[in-house]
């Protein structure tokens, strides 16, 4: 297991080739410290854990790993079906000038579109992540002031990818001399 900075293992979400609404999350606060764990998963990519905290409010950082090549039937469970009500996306800048240009300008007619039409929350989510090309979204389980049963259970099928993320992320919190996270 290779743990990395968690904008490189986002970096790796956003490079893999899959269909990008097949993605689920579950997140929610540390178990024990300052700051958010979060589980990313896709079916023909497998299961990937971070561990993230703001050191100001301009600055988040992190360390995340892959802990599983596949998302199975064991693991599966835990993750949000595609009724659920939170949603994530992770989406890179675009190329270039004339590529922003593009990307706004569907996403214009996107907002356009769904203004006239009746339309439904989920509906409009996708087809804004898709005008802004989006390459990972979808369902997301989230509590801001806890943690989703669902990350425990993750937590305690990866105990040992747990334990060494923790200690990563509490050194970094301990360089960093931060106490305590910015609220």
């Amino acid at each position: 297991m290779r743990i990395r900075d968690w904008q490189d293992v986002l970096g790796e979400v956003v490079e893999r080739d899959v269909e990008p609404t097949d993605w689920r999350a579950v997140a929610g606060d540390r178990a024990d410290g300052v700051g958010e764990d979060m589980y990313l998963a896709h079916p023909r990519v497998g299961v990937f854990a971070l561990k993230t905290y703001a050191k100001n409010p301009f600055e988040v950082r992190g360390v995340g790993t892959r802990v599983a090549r596949r998302l199975d039937d064991e693991i599966g469970p835990f993750m949000p079906a595609e009724d659920a009500d939170g949603r994530f996306a992770v989406r890179s800048p675009p190329e270039d000038e004339e590529h922003a240009e593009s990307i706004a300008s569907r996403l214009e007619a996107v907002v356009r579109t769904h203004a006239d039409a009746p339309t439904t929350p989920e509906d409009f989510f996708e087809d804004v992540m898709e005008a802004v090309e989006s390459p990972a979204f979808g369902p997301m389980a989230y509590d801001g002031y806890g943690r989703p049963d669902d990350l425990d259970e993750l937590a305690d099928r990866f105990e040992e990818a747990e334990g060494l993320l923790d200690a990563e992320l509490d050194d970094l919190i301990e360089t960093d001399e931060v106490d305590r996270g910015f609220m």
